[in-house]
């Protein structure tokens, strides 16, 4: 009897699991018959189209009524269901429930064929990079050029693409989706009008170029959340020599006691090379040569100041750079009698024009981050050689790009600061003194408002005893560092009003005494000389910090200044505002 019964239960268990089974299947056919899917077909498809997103839409009885759209690249499970509307073939798929249509052009099967745009219009001048992983410039290009487009690199997420693959004079590179626009009439527009017009006038006195042709758009200015910049930085410079690397504890126990925040160190001189950089092996290698400090020696000291919170700005001095021409002499601006390089206040100069230069300069700022973990890189000698106009008619420039001087420079900016950005650094650009002037464009090609709108930090080096007798109506303006700076800082001020998007402010202080050839009866500059230079840029207007400028980078010249290391300025400014 108890086998009997054991087996009729098995059955029942049998039985019921049966019906369960049954049940569960006539739930998943009363559903797929519901949503309308039993044999239809699904493929994995991408949307794709030339811009940045895709219309879809519902299907209302027999008329297609938009409802929504789509970014390109959006994944998608599409069936082979489709209505044909308007000469188009539309197909379904579902999201959220809901079924909606896409028309099929608007759907490829590979990830390479989702940006369907084939030509693009250049909006602002700029560059083609020949790689993607390197810095090395291809070619540039000018606004209104017309691209080629033979594909992208990746989408950001509103669709847009980040970079544009490009064939130009039967080579292929990459350029920013930044600077390009689909159509043609797009390219011509002149953005911030209001902008272009106040420098439209401006005098082309000195062969500087035109101001109006460039670029006055807003410009994006970064905060990178693993790379604080100071609001107001207070920096000392300190020069790549083997005597200060070597000796960095005592500027590191020296600015302890003060309120400097950050140190200017030399990555690149001229003549001046301060660690065998990779770069300098491949492009330059009598630089590589020269170097005055061991890779190890470099690396220590700078990761002392890293480690001691001070922020860390790595100096290159980029279009002066004597040992760069001697491996590279075609890159050089050269004598047209001799078709050599020119020499000029006995240094060579390598042309501001050369794409190459631009790449071999901001290589080794980006080996140097990399390697050394710089928070920002100063660019110094961004220009042409001053006082060439009696000389200009005689030196080949190798203006390649046909460009005007002042064009050149704004272009290697954007190029320097867009590199760098890549990689979470910020970009400062030294600029003479003489720029703060707005009726002219500079003979060397610094525009301070083209400048300015680019780059994250624009350093200007208002030396008091640069200016001449009576500048400004000052009487040996050198003797008067309180109101040669505070009347300097008033038209720097303005000129920072002459462009939307204008970077931070940090100028060059003179922190040397004044020079015998200029006034043998001129003044030393101790603590309060350096403090009156501080405060007349505060009181002028201009309040993203100083630096120092000290060529030997004097530790026992520094420490009779100290005094006026140990004022924080920004806070007792903002605090009076």
């Amino acid at each position: 009897m108890m086998y009997r019964s054991k087996k009729k239960s098995n059955l029942g268990k049998f039985l019921l699991m049966i019906l369960l089974m049954a049940i569960l299947v006539a739930l998943v056919i009363m559903y797929i018959l519901k949503k309308g899917e039993i044999g239809i077909k699904y493929n994995d498809l991408y949307v794709a189209s030339d811009n940045n997103v895709v219309d879809v839409y519902e299907l209302n009885e027999d008329e297609l009524i938009k409802k929504d759209s789509l970014v390109r690249g959006t994944k998608l499970k599409v069936s082979d269901r489709h209505v044909e509307y308007n000469g188009g073939k539309y197909y379904m798929f579902s999201d959220n429930d809901n079924n909606y249509y896409i028309n099929d052009n608007n759907l490829v099967k590979d990830t390479k064929d989702i940006v369907k745009e084939k030509n693009m219009y250049v909006k602002i001048a700029t560059y083609i990079l020949e790689d993607l992983d390197r810095s090395d410039i291809l070619t540039s290009v000018k606004k209104e050029d017309k691209l080629d487009i033979i594909g992208y690199d990746k989408l950001n997420k509103d669709g847009s693409v980040n970079n544009y693959k490009v064939s130009i004079n039967d080579k292929e590179g990459y350029i920013s989706g930044n600077y390009v626009v689909h159509e043609e009439d797009d390219s011509k527009v002149i953005d911030n009008i209001e902008y272009y017009n106040i420098h439209k006038n401006v005098k082309n006195l000195y062969g500087g170029g035109d101001a109006s042709k460039l670029d006055y758009s807003s410009s994006k200015k970064v905060e990178f959340p693993d790379n604080k910049m100071p609001k107001n930085v207070y920096a000392l410079y300190l020069n790549g020599g083997s005597d200060v690397i070597k000796n960095i504890d005592s500027y590191i126990e020296f600015a302890k006691d003060t309120k400097i925040n950050a140190f200017v160190v030399d990555i690149k001189d001229n003549e001046t090379p301060c660690y065998p950089a990779d770069v300098f092996k491949k492009i330059s290698p009598t630089n590589y040569e020269h170097a005055i400090n061991d890779y190890d020696s470099y690396k220590n000291a700078i990761k002392k100041l890293k480690d001691a919170n001070f922020y860390v700005i790595g100096r290159i001095t980029t279009f002066k750079d004597s040992f760069y021409v001697e491996d590279n002499k075609e890159k050089a601006i050269t004598s047209k009698l001799t078709n050599s390089p020119f020499m000029h206040n006995r240094s060579y100069w390598p042309s501001a024009y050369d794409r190459s230069v631009w790449s071999y300069n901001v290589a080794l700022a980006i080996e140097s981050v990399k390697k050394f973990g710089f928070n920002e890189i100063n660019f110094d000698y961004v220009r042409f050689p001053d006082r060439m106009q009696s000389v200009e008619n005689s030196v080949d420039l190798h203006n390649n790009y046909n460009e005007d001087k002042i064009e050149a420079i704004q272009n290697f900016v954007r190029y320097a600061t867009d590199e760098l950005h890549k990689i979470n650094t910020y970009v400062s650009i030294d600029v003479f003194g003489e720029t703060t002037t707005n009726s002219y464009t500079t003979a060397y090609g610094q525009y301070w408002p083209g400048i300015s709108n680019i780059c994250d930090v624009i350093s200007a080096m208002p030396y008091p005893d640069h200016f001449g007798d009576n500048y400004y109506g000052i009487s040996k303006p050198w003797n008067n560092p309180y109101k040669l700076l505070y009347t300097w800082a008033k038209y720097a001020s303005d000129r920072q009003k002459e462009t939307p998007t204008p970077a931070v402010a940090r100028t060059w202080i003179q922190a040397y005494d004044v020079m015998k050839y200029v006034d043998r009866n001129g003044i030393s500059y101790g603590a309060s000389e350096v403090e009156s230079e501080i405060r007349a840029l505060y009181e002028g207007g201009l309040n993203g910090g100083y630096i120092t400028w000290l060529s030997n980078s004097s530790l026992s010249k520094y420490k009779t200044q100290k005094k006026a290391f140990q004022i924080d300025y920004g806070s007792e400014y903002d605090n009076e505002n």
